[in-house]
């Protein structure tokens, strides 16, 4: 499959913000974001393991106050940046739906997979 482009490198900042981005999940319209973590780029499915709602607390904000780990704004359920693995809340042992990015020429790119793929426009 061909790479989606989400944004230039730069707009992640380590620990900071993340960038949502429109997906297909299956059949039903859903977010993606991507966040800068240890040095890189990594994107999941906007999707609580416990029970499908977004993650971030306002647009972008995905990671708790100490930017260690990605929260659940509804559940309080905490993810490892790195893995999307649950380390502590009601889904523990769960995991976030991992997207494939990487960063090619200072831009961050995703390849869609079987089941998370572009919205057609």
């Amino acid at each position: 499959m061909e790479t989606v482009y989400i944004c230039q490198s730069d707009a992640l900042e380590e620990g900071g913000k993340g960038v949502r981005f429109s997906v297909m999940a299956g059949s039903d319209e859903a977010t993606g974001f991507v966040i800068r973590y240890a040095g890189g780029v990594h994107a999941y499915l906007n999707r609580c393991a416990h029970v499908p709602v977004e993650l971030d607390w306002n647009p972008g904000e995905f990671l708790e106050s100490s930017g260690l780990y990605i929260m659940c704004a509804t559940h309080g359920a905490i993810y490892e940046p790195e893995t999307g693995h649950c380390s502590g809340g009601p889904c523990r042992g769960s995991r976030l739906r991992k997207l494939a990015v990487t960063e090619v020429d200072s831009k961050v790119v995703w390849t869609p997979d079987d089941y998370v793929r572009p919205v057609l426009a």
